[in-house]
């Protein structure tokens, strides 16, 4: 058992439902697998489920957990701080793609 640290500019949603959650209603949760730690306070940057930059976000909790089923499970609740420019998406995503989603050495 151990905790995987996710990147302090990163914010990857696995569900659209989840992402349209937060861009609907400003606010929003994502669930994680594992225990993992995400920069409660600070602001990241939203990928889409297809590792597309969408929305500056502010983490403000991060909880890691046993749930019923006996799984290690983190649960990060989020606020929209703004959507993204087209511009600084792509440029976001072509970053992140080059950083971190892309091709691994």
């Amino acid at each position: 058992m151990g905790f995987e640290t996710e990147f302090n500019s990163v914010c990857k949603f696995k569900s659209e439902q989840e992402l349209y959650e937060l861009l609907e209603y400003g606010r929003g949760k994502m669930r994680k697998d594992g225990f993992r730690v995400f920069p409660t306070g600070q602001k990241v940057i939203a990928y889409s489920p297809d590792n597309q930059a969408v929305a500056i976000v502010l983490v403000t909790a991060s909880i890691a957990e046993i749930n019923f089923q006996d799984k290690e499970i983190t649960q990060v609740e989020l606020d929209l701080v703004r959507k993204l420019t087209d511009e600084e998406s792509r440029v976001l995503t072509a970053l992140a793609h080059e950083m971190f989603f892309g091709d691994k050495e």
